[in-house]
């Protein structure tokens, strides 16, 4: 009986931590009175039956198989506990023991039961023992704390060792007992938590943890010194929304948090933002913390501070790769750069412009001023280059007084031209250098991709040859490696030439092509069309010089004496015409840009001081000057509106504009047709719907070009407002339209 309450008390006990006082002293008491009833009943035995020793002796066996029974199964209890084990009497002598503490020992439980420790352990081991054991049992109080062991295969385990007496039936101590739970793997697992709390708090490196949803739960004081945020400040939000420098977009952090569920971890470089709002560059690895069900419980983000590297390895970079200086890219990144833009245009089946740029009579002023003040003229030169290029497009400074422009994506050949004119001309301006005024001038040559060269070493020499040609002409222009080009550059330098002399010679002179309202007859508007007489080309057409002229800036000066020539007439027919008569002038989209943007308030001065009504004026414009419109643009046209100018959208249908978006231009007054949607037929329906919405819309409608009495019937009955073309009339001279308007000829 005994023993099996020692046995349901030996599982409780191991169920649980050790125990309490109380539950030892009952545990203990068990285990008491297992070897002293034993020893009474065999006492009481020998006494009863002293006279007979044949029951004597059968008693006695049927007493030690009894015990034997008790005691196996009291062994197989202990041996079920999964900490080590022993009992010892109170000389210390082993009287049980379980096998784990068989196997801590490397002995048996026959090698080791009756012995004590002095012949079992070591004498630094039986002094430690000897001493705790004598402590438990004069003081009757059980006693736990942490040993360190040997095994017998040598491992070191750490042991939460508890040793309590134990007593007899009669309360006397009978010895104690001895339980050892292993907590090697706990102690460990402690050592680990606290190293990784030093190296938390104490690392380099910034530490951030995370909930799941990316709410901060902790930072380390790395992090709170690389951020200027305390705890405080940052618990229960986003790292992106406190740190966030505004470089990297939302689909960043997006993309990024999609890696760290999709791998577990992601690793990068960001930059981020410290509390006093001051940019720093960090390199950055984001951890998914699993739980033991394998749910992301969070995430842990490590990064450090790469500010200084960063600005280390842009330095050498830089001092790699640009001119120290111009700060242009030097020569070994021209090449890079170059070979990279003929592979582009290699893909896009596009060319790419090369100009070599040298600077005339530098070394006459590096000889005469000083290497400081000719590094002062480069860099001026160099910002010049800069400011007559695109954004997409390369300067760079070869050496010397050497310089390239890379043109990228070249669509329209005329382009390089117009670049090369205003390079030339703003490196013949006059330079500031200190008390000295000094003039250079530039040779460029010029050589384009794929025509000239597949390489990019055989571009380069090709415009080294060209810039050579520019210099034997005498220095001060521009000349291409190909001859075709160059025939036409020089074609065009000698119209752009041409026309400045036609400017001060006053070769132009205007058409006037009447504009009929379809309901009277009657002519009402009229379009002033520039010619220019040539002394030795003859009329020139405004197709072939107008481009040229807004290439050039010559477009400016030409549309001024337009509008003041038609101005003119426009106020004197208004006075003629019962009803008022209108004169269209065409305005250029450059004059709607930066540098052109004074021009309608000198026209709309004009008016006033010569008394012509603003009513008389229509100022055509095409659709990509509202599809490129800006607050100047718009300033513009507003500013024409107050005047009572109006506006004619000219060429509608051939640009990109939305129908919906005449509704914010309330200025426009006029929708003209283009011709192409008159000559064909099939586009009758086409015609009757931009009518119909221009008429929505509050808009007149002109159709110009109508050549065929079937257009204008079509016209009429789609409900055109205005028509003009030559079955009306070819453009005419003022003094013929005058003559019309005053004897009313020229109706249907």
């Amino acid at each position: 009986m005994h023993h099996r309450l020692l046995a349901r008390q030996l599982q409780r006990l191991m169920g649980n931590d050790f125990l309490p006082d109380e539950s030892w002293n009952s545990f203990l008491q068990l285990v008491s009175n297992y070897y002293y009833e034993v020893d009474l009943e065999r006492g009481l035995l020998e006494n009863a039956l002293e006279v007979n020793s044949e029951e004597l002796t059968s008693a006695n066996a049927q007493l030690r198989a009894k015990a034997e029974h008790e005691k196996a199964l009291l062994q197989s209890f202990m041996n079920s506990i999964p900490d080590l084990f022993f009992a010892k009497s109170m000389d210390g002598v082993y009287m049980a023991c379980n096998q784990m503490f068989e196997r801590a020992m490397g002995l048996t439980e026959k090698e080791i039961i009756g012995k004590t420790d002095a012949q079992l352990l070591s004498a630094e081991r039986v002094l430690s023992a000897s001493s705790i054991e004598k402590k438990v049992l004069g003081t009757n109080q059980q006693i736990v704390m942490e040993e360190w062991i040997t095994h017998s295969d040598g491992s070191k385990h750490c042991l939460e060792m508890l040793r309590a007496p134990y007593y007899g039936v009669d309360g006397k101590p009978l010895g104690l007992i001895g339980i050892g739970r292993d907590i090697t793997d706990r102690r460990k697992l402690e050592e680990q938590i606290r190293l990784s709390a030093l190296v938390y708090q104490h690392t380099a490196e910034g530490m951030l943890v995370t909930d799941p949803s990316y709410q901060i739960i902790d930072i380390n004081p790395a992090c709170a010194r690389m951020t200027g945020y305390a705890l405080e400040e940052v618990r229960g939000k986003s790292p992106e929304e406190m740190f966030n420098s505004g470089r990297q977009n939302s689909e960043f952090y997006e993309l990024m948090r999609e890696t760290v569920l999709q791998t577990g971890s992601w690793s990068g470089e960001v930059w981020a933002c410290r509390k006093n709002r001051e940019i720093f560059a960090k390199s950055m690895v984001v951890n998914s913390i699993l739980g033991d069900d394998g749910k992301v419980n969070g995430f842990v983000m490590l990064f450090s501070d790469i500010t200084e590297k960063k600005q280390a390895n842009d330095m050498i970079s830089r001092q790699a790769n640009y001119d120290s200086l111009t700060d242009l890219p030097n020569r070994s990144n021209f090449r890079e750069r170059l070979k990279h833009e003929i592979l582009q245009a290699e893909r896009a089946r596009s060319s790419v412009a090369l100009l070599l740029i040298d600077l005339d009579h530098f070394k006459e002023i590096n000889d005469t001023l000083g290497h400081l003040v000719g590094d002062v003229l480069l860099k001026e030169a160099a910002l010049r280059i800069s400011d007559c290029t695109r954004k997409s497009d390369t300067v760079a400074r070869l050496g010397g007084d050497e310089f390239t422009v890379i043109l990228s994506r070249m669509t329209d050949p005329k382009h390089v031209e117009v670049v090369a004119q205003k390079i030339i001309a703003r490196l013949a301006e006059p330079f500031q250098l200190g008390d000295s005024v000094v003039y250079v001038s530039a040779s460029v040559g010029i050589t384009v991709y794929p025509q000239d060269a597949l390489e990019a070493e055989e571009l380069l020499k090709s415009a080294d040859q060209a810039m050579y040609v520019a210099k034997r002409q005498g220095r001060n222009r521009f000349s291409y490696f190909t001859q075709g080009l160059q025939t036409a550059a020089q074609e065009r330098s000698r119209l752009s030439s041409d026309l400045r002399t036609a400017i001060l010679e006053n070769q132009f002179y205007l058409n006037y092509q009447p504009i009929l309202d379809l309901d009277t007859g009657h002519i009402h508007m009229a379009e002033a069309l520039l010619r220019w007489d040539h002394p030795t080309r003859g009329i020139v057409m405004p197709g072939e010089f107008i481009p040229l002229a807004e290439e050039t800036g010559l477009i400016m000066p030409i549309a001024d004496w337009v509008f003041r020539e038609a101005a003119k007439w426009a106020g004197r027919w208004n006075d003629l015409v019962p009803g008022g008569f209108q004169v269209c002038v065409n305005a250029s989209p450059v004059q709607f840009r930066a540098e052109g943007v004074a021009f309608q308030k000198t026209w709309i001065q004009y008016l006033k001081d010569n008394a012509i009504p603003g009513k008389c004026i229509v100022i055509e414009i095409t659709e990509g000057v509202l599809l490129d419109a800006d607050t100047d643009a718009l300033e513009i046209l507003q500013n024409f509106h107050n005047a009572d100018i109006k506006v004619a959208l000219d060429d509608f249908g051939t640009g990109y504009s939305a129908y919906g978006s005449f509704a914010k231009f309330p200025i426009i007054k006029y929708l003209k047709i283009d011709k192409s949607f008159i000559h064909v037929r099939s586009n009758t329906a086409l015609c009757e719907g931009i009518i119909m919405m221009a008429h929505k819309l509050g808009l007149q409608v002109i159709a110009e070009c109508v050549e065929e009495q079937l257009q204008s019937e079509m016209l009429e009955k789609a409900g055109c407002d205005f028509v003009q073309g030559y079955l009306y009339s070819r453009p005419i001279v003022a003094e013929q339209l005058d003559a019309i308007l005053r004897h009313g000829a020229m109706s249907r």
